[in-house]
């Protein structure tokens, strides 16, 4: 058995209609159900569903052959897997944003608020710019409306909720995207299975079928 672990939500099922298209079939996954395992013997592959940010743990120690993660994850918390394709999918970016008409001083220290304090972090060691970081879980637009903070640093996809709330995107860090991850052993051990999958998802990237 191939073990698949897909991030719960629309990109999953996104990413399993590709999966579904590359010959990795596994009808029972779209039935309404609370189930989060599913096997299909003949295609000799077993899926599961988990939270977005934990498939690359699952993948990382093994329980998962293969995943789907966003490049948010993989920057944040540098696993030890390998990352084998951009699929093209749920994509977006990381930026820094600010209330409207905010002037950056280089001469304070930047307060940030943000869920990605590594990717935070680094941005702006490269930038030698010197910042205090707030770490939030919850919908960080407040932080800087409230004066928690100056900026954020988070995930922008429409900028709708940024608008809303009056906050502007001041500088992109890096665009983001689901890839493909493997286990290092998995990959080495189930090769020819991920192979032929990745040879399967490629050829629909290259006709543009990913979306």
């Amino acid at each position: 058995m191939l073990n698949v672990a897909l991030p719960k939500g629309r990109l999953g099922e996104r990413v399993y209609a590709m999966f579904d298209r590359a010959g990795f079939s596994c009808p029972q996954l779209l039935e309404n159900t609370r189930k989060l395992i599913f096997e299909n013997e003949e295609c000799a592959v077993r899926y599961f569903w988990v939270k977005p940010s934990d498939v690359a743990i699952y993948v990382e120690r093994g329980a998962a052959d293969i995943g789907v993660a966003g490049k948010d994850i993989l920057l944040e918390y540098t696993p030890d897997v390998y990352e084998l394709l951009d699929l093209k999918t749920g994509r977006c970016k990381m930026a820094v944003a600010a209330p409207v008409g905010f002037r950056d001083d280089p001469r304070r220290t930047l307060r940030v608020a943000t869920k990605f304090t590594n990717i935070a972090r680094d941005y702006y060691l490269k930038m030698g710019r010197e910042i205090d970081i707030v770490h939030l879980n919850g919908s960080i637009e407040i932080a800087p409306i409230l004066g928690l903070t100056d900026v954020i640093v988070d995930i922008v996809e429409t900028g709708k909720t940024l608008k809303e709330n009056n906050l502007e995107v001041t500088q992109d860090i890096v665009p983001i995207s689901a890839r493909l991850i493997a286990n290092k052993s998995g990959y080495k051990f189930k090769n020819s299975e991920i192979m032929r999958l990745v040879a399967g998802l490629s050829e629909q990237l290259s006709k543009g079928e990913a979306e």
